[in-house]
């Protein structure tokens, strides 16, 4: 059998990225969340104030800064997510998990947990932690 071209393995990586994401978002729109806004209250979870820029957690989600903005409106509007000025700098705009935030996210990590239980269980230990690595890898390499 032929060894697959760069170009089919993109292309297969896209598909299976294309149909977790679906997947993830029917799972999360019973917590009236898509898989961008799981990751925006995560990313600010895994932060010791629950407190980032705007401008990192554009760039941590990928993300432009006017993308973010847009994404975030909505979630603040039903209690997610709180902006807040910085005490340094009146240009820098802060954004907050807000404790509804937090609920949700955790009720939220059940539905996404349970779907990374079903694709990964399958695999031993360290086949997971070689996907793990060739994953980072090739994150590093985009």
């Amino acid at each position: 059998m032929p060894s697959p071209d760069h170009a089919s393995l993109l292309a297969a990586m896209m598909s299976l990225g294309a149909a977790l994401q679906k997947r993830l978002n029917a799972r999360l729109s019973m917590h009236g969340l898509g898989w961008t806004d799981y990751l925006v209250l995560q990313t600010l979870a895994s932060e010791p104030e629950r407190t980032m820029r705007r401008i990192d957690l554009a760039e941590r989600v990928g993300l432009s800064p006017s993308g973010v903005t847009r994404l975030l409106n909505p979630m603040e509007k039903i209690g997610l997510v709180e902006k807040q000025s910085s005490n340094h700098d009146a240009r820098v705009s802060l954004v907050s998990l807000s404790p509804v935030g937090e609920r949700v996210l955790h009720e939220s990590s059940v539905a996404v947990n349970d779907l990374a239980e079903t694709c990964f269980s399958q695999f031993n230990e360290p086949h997971r932690q070689n996907l793990l690595n060739t994953l980072k890898q090739l994150k590093s390499a985009v």
